[in-house]
């Protein structure tokens, strides 16, 4: 019995184009300003230092923000990177640059979970701030009381059945009360690994009804 949901953002709940065209590119065009006006607040002291432990060497100012925007470029998800991106998108929501997207039929069925009980998670190589920004700020409102938790890297990589399993010990359920929702085959198979249900959200690609997951194309048509 499926006792909690888990769903990834991009490509799932939330069009990969408000990602990839709206928050990527805000993101690098405000990284180093960004970085430069806040260097000296702890968070931003803090991730600075955790930038220069990724790459094992001493960085200025000027060459920790090059090794950000370099990583950025190659879309990689390492983790001071994705906790940055969140700072940043944080000044862009408040001041109204843009609101988060999310597909109607995920709000639709996420609200119907929720009353029905189901406890609702987010699983995102995103931070948790960037999430809960999100979230917090879609054209439909603040959609943060839907859920009960947020993880991030933190637990570890998508593609790691580890990062499922850490999940379902910090929800408190077994994997085979878990459901996850995901785009990226990977993620799905880590998942599935460790005993995680999955469904596969195939939004702008055909069904396949030999596929590895359940596939389905809109929230609408996963059924709990």
């Amino acid at each position: 019995m499926i006792k909690a949901i888990v769903t990834d953002i991009e490509g799932t709940t939330t069009s990969i184009s408000f990602v990839k065209e709206v928050l990527f590119p805000y993101a690098k065009a405000n990284l180093a300003d960004f970085v430069r006006s806040h260097a000296h607040e702890p968070a931003v002291s803090a991730l600075l230092q955790d930038t220069q432990a990724e790459v094992g060497q001493p960085l200025d100012m000027e060459g920790a923000i090059c090794q950000l925007l370099a990583w950025m470029a190659s879309d990689q998800k390492i983790t001071p990177l994705k906790s940055l991106q969140g700072l940043i998108w944080e000044d862009g929501y408040q001041q109204g640059a843009f609101t988060g997207h999310l597909y109607d039929d995920a709000l639709r069925n996420l609200q119907k979970w929720y009353t029905q009980g189901l406890a609702l998670y987010v699983y995102s190589s995103g931070s948790v701030h960037a999430q809960k920004l999100l979230f917090g700020h879609t054209s439909q409102g603040d959609l943060t009381p839907l859920f009960s938790g947020y993880f991030d890297t933190h637990v570890g990589a998508k593609q790691e059945p580890m990062a499922y399993t850490n999940i379902a010990e910090s929800i408190g359920l077994e994997p085979s009360e878990l459901l996850f929702l995901s785009d990226i085959k990977a993620e799905l198979d880590a998942a599935k690994a460790v005993g995680f249900n999955t469904v596969w959200l195939c939004r702008d690609t055909p069904l396949e009804a030999l596929a590895a997951h359940v596939q389905v194309s809109s929230f609408d048509d996963i059924h709990v």
